[in-house]
């Protein structure tokens, strides 16, 4: 686990799994929490390869964590990789869809399908 800013407010869990980097994120992304989240992916970016962001966990995101997200994304494609979403929902979905976001990223339900293979392509 990486620590936040505000360990209650916000955390990130890394792990690999079949390959891929996976970050779980959990509570509130927003500018104060939001550094964690930029070093983790920073280090993931590092390594190259598939990148799997789970926001199932996150109850609000804020234009700083989108930030965070569309950069990182554009790091992993640069380095040959890959950035993927998974667990899109409530007010963090809305979020990804009124600014298009979620048209940028590969979309997956859930962590299980991304590994599996299955998305919806970006566009």
């Amino acid at each position: 686990m990486i620590p936040g800013a505000d360990n209650e407010r916000f955390t990130v869990a890394v792990q690999t799994v079949d390959g891929a980097v996976v970050l779980e994120l959990a509570g509130e992304l927003d500018h104060d929490t939001a550094q964690p989240l930029r070093d983790a992916l920073d280090a993931a970016v590092t390594q190259g390869g598939r990148l799997v962001v789970d926001l199932s966990g996150l109850g609000f995101c804020d234009s700083t964590g989108l930030n965070v997200l569309l950069h990182s994304r554009l790091s992993a494609q640069e380095a040959g990789g890959s950035l993927e979403l998974t667990g899109l929902r409530g007010s963090v979905a809305r979020m990804f869809h009124i600014t298009g976001a979620d048209g940028v990223f590969p979309v997956h339900a859930d962590v299980a399908e991304a590994l599996g293979g299955a998305s919806r392509p970006p566009g």
